[in-house]
């Protein structure tokens, strides 16, 4: 219906840059608008900007959907005569807003033509004219002013408006018996499929951009190796590190306590801070899935090792050197698993409630 399987396996690109054409474009918006199965589509200006092929593309895109029993509102401006004669009605507006025509077009526009061609004054419609040019003449401000006349007041006096008035009136109130519209979900989709749609997007998006990947995972790399050359035995020599500085502050806390300068609690209880902030660590995804890997490896090896001179069982070593049990796996695994649906919740409730776009 849209025309689109030439270019289904094709990247959208950035306008004016690269991907698709113009014309393109403007074809896959509509697309994009039809997966959500709307009775009625309100089109801006479809053929702004296109030249006489694409616009007859495009126009030929909104006639196929006007067959699936849809109902397709457009603004225009000084369109062709294929174009203009395309459409099955038309409501026209004076500067200002007012209306100055509503209704049928015609074969080859000739309800446009009798009806403007009926008003005394207005010039007759030269052959082979296009319409539409035609009738944006003879409604300017200027003949308005020429012939003194005003097209919306004469309009409102017209039967045609008197018609539409009716039309209006009878559409707007319910059939006798009718129930109140109302849907069971506002998507045309269940949940599992919108997230099934939205899971093949982004693997087709990822696998169309090899660049934004490449980079990414040279950035990986060349991060690791840094990492790992300057901090290449560092963890050996931090006791040695921290030793003499504990040592300094213990003396100074002596002497500073002696001389009545604060207490022993609080002095304690100033140190003991860092430990408040210990669900720091807790929330880190970086620190459970280290825990999960060096638990899932090693936390069931029973095997001795030399550590800091003591000849211990593996598991015990990462047991009492870092709380690593290997029971507590089941634990790491549904907090590894909640992580990223936390996360996602998060960002389903900033992408529904907050918007960035206003002022």
């Amino acid at each position: 219906m849209i025309e689109l399987d030439e270019i289904k396996d094709a990247l959208v690109g950035i306008p004016h840059v690269s991907g698709i054409s113009p014309e393109q474009r403007k074809r896959l918006t509509i697309a994009v608008e039809l997966v959500s199965n709307p009775s009625i589509i309100f089109m801006d200006e479809p053929t702004s900007g296109l030249d006489a092929r694409a616009a007859a593309i495009v126009m030929r895109v909104v006639k196929n959907i006007v067959n699936t029993k849809r109902t397709i509102v457009c603004t225009i401006h000084q369109p062709s005569i294929d174009i203009f004669e395309s459409f099955d009605e038309l409501i026209l507006m004076k500067r200002g807003g007012q209306m100055i025509y509503s209704g049928e077009l015609g074969q080859h526009s000739s309800r446009l033509i009798e009806y403007f061609e009926g008003i005394p004054g207005v010039p007759k419609i030269k052959e082979n004219h296009n319409p539409a040019t035609w009738m944006l003449e003879v409604t300017s401000p200027s003949v308005e002013a020429q012939l003194g006349i005003d097209f919306a007041c004469i309009y409102k006096e017209s039967h045609l408006y008197k018609r539409n008035k009716e039309i209006v009136k009878s559409q707007s109130l319910p059939a006798q018996g009718s129930e109140k519209l109302q849907f069971s979900t506002p998507f045309p989709q269940n949940g599992w499929e919108q997230l099934k749609a939205c899971l093949w997007k982004q693997h087709l998006s990822y696998w169309r951009s090899p660049k934004y990947n490449l980079v990414r995972l040279a950035f990986i790399i060349l991060s690791s190796l840094l990492y790992g050359v300057l901090l290449r035995q560092k963890g050996q020599n931090l006791c040695s590190s921290v030793l003499p500085f504990v040592s300094t502050q213990r003396t100074i806390v002596y002497r500073e306590r002696f001389s009545r300068m604060y207490s022993s609690w609080a002095y304690s209880l100033a140190q003991q801070f860092p430990k408040w902030w210990v669900w720091g660590y807790w929330i880190s995804p970086s620190s459970w899935s280290l825990k999960g890997l060096l638990t899932s490896q090693y936390g069931d090896i029973e095997e001795e090792i030399m550590a800091f001179g003591e000849q211990k069982a593996l598991n015990t070593f990462l047991d009492s050197q870092y709380g690593y049990k290997h029971r507590d796996l089941p634990i790491i695994a549904v907090v590894l698993l909640a992580f990223p649906l936390v996360f996602a919740c998060v960002f389903t409730y900033g992408t529904a409630k907050l918007n960035y776009q206003r002022r």
